[in-house]
C-alpha cells in the first residue's frame, strides 16, 4: 500500500522459498550459545545485573531498559467512570514497584499519553519511591494550536510537575517534532525554547532534548544549522528501520548522533509491536537458534547494542512483557557480526512484506468520524503476518482466510468504526508520526473488504 514495495502473498512465499538455504547457512555460523542458555535456563528475574549507561557528563546510572508509560494497563469497561482516568492504579504500582525493584529506573511518559492520564498514574506509582530511585522523562506536547502560545505552554509544562509530584525533570523533550516550520511555530518564535533554556539553567530540567519524527533535513538542520546544545536525542530505532525505514533510516540517525557525543533515547524498538509478532517465516529463523526466546527478545538485544544509545524505551502493558525485557538486559549480551547479520536479513524480509507501518500510537485519534484507525490497520498487518491474508483466489485456503479476515475484522472493529467511514477529510494525516497516508490506506483496506464479501465464492 501507498508508495511501498508490494509483493502478492504468493510471491512473497516464493521469496521465502528462494531465501531458506541462505537463511539457514547464516544461522549456522551464528554465535548462539549465550541465546541457547537463555532460551533453555530462564531461572528467576535478576534484581542486580540491570545493564546501566550514563550521560557524559555524569556517573548517575540509568537502567538500559527504560519504561515507556504510552500503553498503560486500563479498567474494565464497567469500571471506568466519566471525566477519570480510565488506567488500572493498582497494577501500574505493581509494575512500577516491580520494575524499580530488579533495577529499571528511567520511566517516560507525556501530557498526551493514556487520553492525558499517564503523567498522573506515573506520579501516583512513583510517590512511595525515593527520589534518588528513579528519573523521569516528559515532553512539552503542545500539538494543538491552542498550546502553542507562550503561556498555555509553560502551564503545561508546569502541570507536568504536579502530575508527576517532583520539583524538577530529569530528562524534558520537546515533543515529536520533524520539520523546520513547525518546530519553529511550537518552540522558537513563541519564546518557550528561551523559556526552557532558563529552566534548564535553574535545575528544574537536568537535561534538555528532543524527540524526532521528521525528515532528514529537519534532523541534520538541528544538529548543524539551530544555535542551541540539546543534551539528548529519542530517536526511533530498531533492526527493521535501521536500513529500511520509512523516512530516515535508523543508522544514519544514530551515527550523526554518536560522532557528536550526543546520547540516544530508544522509542519504538518493536516497531508498535511489529517486531515482536513477525511474520510466522522470520518467527521460524529465530526458534532455530532459540525456540523459547520470543521476538522482542532479538529486537532489544539488538538496540542494546550500540554504545550510544543510554535507554531503550518499552510499553510494558503486562508483567510478563516486563520480566522478559529485563531479563534481555540483566545483563546485555551484545550481538555476533552473525547476529546482526541475521536480523539483516529479517528485516529486509519484513520490508518486503507490505505491512502498514503504523505503530499504535494513536495520535490520529480521535477520528472525527469515528473510525478505530490503529485497529484497522493491527488486523491488516495481523493477517499479512500470520500469512492468512486471502489476495489470492487460487490458493487452496482462500475461502477459509476470507472467512477468517471478515470475522475477525467485525470482532476487532465494529461496524461503525470500520474503513468504510473513511470520508478521506484528511485531519490525521498530519497528526501521524510514521507519516502514513491514512486515508489512502483506509480506501485501499476498504476495497479489499468489498472486495472479499462481494466474492465469496471466488
Amino acid at each position: 500500500m501507498g508508495e511501498k514495495k508490494k509483493v502478492s502473498r504468493r510471491d512473497f512465499l516464493q521469496l521465502m522459498g528462494a531465501g531458506a538455504a541462505v537463511t539457514t547457512a547464516a544461522l549456522a555460523g551464528c554465535s548462539t550459545e549465550k541465546a541457547k542458555e537463555l532460551s533453555t535456563d530462564r531461572g528467576e528475574v535478576p534484581t542486580d545485573k540491570m545493564t546501566y549507561r550514563h550521560m557524559p557528563d555524569s556517573d548517575r546510572p540509568i537502567s538500559l531498559l527504560g519504561y515507556g508509560m504510552m500503553r498503560l494497563p486500563v479498567l474494565d469497561d464497567d469500571q471506568q467512570e466519566e471525566g477519570k482516568s480510565h488506567i488500572d492504579q493498582d497494577e501500574v504500582n505493581s509494575l512500577v514497584d516491580y520494575a524499580i525493584a530488579h533495577g529499571v529506573n528511567y520511566f517516560d511518559t507525556s501530557p498526551r499519553y493514556c487520553k492525558g492520564f499517564s503523567e498522573q498514574a506515573l506520579g501516583i506509582a512513583l510517590s512511595k519511591h525515593k527520589r534518588s530511585e528513579f528519573v523521569v522523562a516528559t515532553k512539552l506536547s503542545n500539538f494543538a494550536t491552542e498550546d502553542q502560545t507562550l503561556e498555555a505552554s509553560i502551564a503545561m509544562y508546569r502541570n507536568s510537575f504536579k502530575q508527576l509530584r517532583v520539583d524538577y525533570i530529569d530528562y524534558y523533550l520537546l515533543h515529536a517534532i520533524g520539520e523546520k516550520e513547525n518546530y519553529l511555530q511550537r518552540y522558537v518564535n513563541n519564546g518557550v525554547l528561551n523559556f526552557l533554556l532558563n529552566e534548564r539553567a535553574a535545575g528544574r530540567i537536568k537535561y534538555l532534548g528532543w524527540s524526532f519524527h521528521g525528515t532528514k533535513e529537519f534532523f541534520d538542520y538541528m544538529l548543524n544549522e539551530q544555535p542551541v546544545k540539546f543534551d539528548f536525542v529519542q530517536i526511533q530505532m530498531n533492526y527493521k528501520d535501521w536500513h529500511y525505514s520509512q523516512e530516515v533510516n535508523a543508522d544514519y540517525l544514530y551515527h550523526e548522533l554518536a560522532k557528536r557525543n550526543i546520547p540516544v533515547v530508544i522509542m519504538e524498538p518493536l516497531l508498535g509491536g511489529g517486531l515482536a509478532k513477525v511474520n510466522h517465516k522470520v518467527l521460524a529463523m529465530f526458534q532455530r537458534i532459540a525456540p523459547n526466546l520470543s521476538p522482542a527478545y532479538w529486537a532489544f538485544r539488538f538496540c542494546g547494542h550500540f554504545p550510544g544509545v543510554l535507554t531503550v524505551l518499552s510499553g510494558m502493558t503486562y508483567m510478563e512483557h516486563l520480566q522478559e525485557n529485563i531479563r534481555t538486559y540483566s545483563p546485555l549480551e551484545p550481538l555476533s557480526d552473525d547476529e546482526l547479520a541475521m536480523l539483516e536479513k529479517s528485516a529486509k524480509l519484513i520490508n518486503e512484506f507490505p505491512l502498514i507501518g503504523c505503530t499504535h500510537c494513536e495520535y490520529c485519534m480521535p477520528c472525527p468520524y469515528g473510525l478505530d484507525i490503529p485497529s484497522i490497520f493491527a488486523h491488516y498487518n495481523k493477517c499479512l503476518n500470520e500469512g492468512t491474508f486471502a489476495d489470492d483466489v487460487t490458493n487452496e485456503d482462500y475461502r477459509t482466510n476470507r472467512r477468517a479476515f471478515l470475522i475477525g475484522y467485525d470482532r476487532k472493529v465494529p461496524r461503525l468504526r470500520q474503513a468504510d467511514h473513511c470520508v478521506g477529510c484528511g485531519i490525521c494525516k498530519p497528526k501521524c508520526p510514521q507519516r502514513i497516508n491514512i486515508p489512502e490506506e483506509m480506501q485501499a483496506i476498504d476495497r479489499y473488504v468489498e472486495k472479499l464479501k462481494q466474492n465469496p465464492n471466488d
